[in-house]
């Protein structure tokens, strides 16, 4: 539990202390996607053209929206405060990663999926769903830690809860989704690979 702690307390200070750009000159970069994943089809019977398409829309979608939380995390690390329109962004950011996962889900519930791609598409949503949540936890888990350890209160037992929380995000599930996505010919840059 200790190496834990330490961990998290050096990826915490090596973040505050590497960001040296300004907040301005980066909040400009950043833009938000015009599109995330949908689908208006309901009670449908996909073909694995369109499933292999929705799944890589899907994932790519999520990768950006990560991507732009990290910068967003960066401009924070910076110990400079957001302005209001920094802050309508990052609003509008989390109701897009909710959106995407909202939408993917449903799709996958509510249509017929061509044979070999339910469990998969299941396991792919529950393992994108649980991480975004673990993310946006964990952002919460640090802000109060560095919060109580200022008043010299902390409890390793809420990093550690946090942490146990959801088991379908792992290691083992990821290069499960990774094996489906090679065996399909499915091409993403989800995961740090290349689209």
């Amino acid at each position: 539990m200790k190496k834990l702690y330490f961990s998290l307390m050096i990826i915490f200070l090596l973040g505050a202390c590497s960001y040296q750009e300004s907040t301005k000159e980066v909040s400009e970069e950043i833009v938000l996607p015009t599109s995330i994943f949908s689908s208006s089809k309901n009670n449908a019977v996909i073909d694995e053209k369109e499933m292999k398409e929705s799944i890589k829309t899907y994932l790519n979608t999520n990768e950006d929206l990560s991507n732009i939380s990290d910068q967003f995390e960066e401009m924070m690390d910076s110990d400079q405060q957001l302005t209001k329109a920094e802050a309508k962004k990052l609003e509008q950011l989390n109701d897009l990663v909710k959106e995407n996962d909202r939408n993917f889900s449903t799709y996958i519930s509510h249509n017929t999926l061509p044979e070999g791609y339910k469990k998969e598409s299941e396991r792919i949503s529950r393992f994108i769903m649980g991480s975004n949540q673990i993310l946006d936890e964990l952002d919460q888990a640090i802000d109060d830690m560095v919060e109580h350890i200022s008043e010299g209160d902390f409890s390793e037992t809420e990093i550690e809860s946090l942490m146990n929380k959801n088991e379908g995000v792992n290691g083992r599930e990821q290069k499960k989704i990774e094996n489906f996505l090679d065996d399909k010919n499915i091409d993403t840059k989800a995961f740090g690979r290349k689209s």
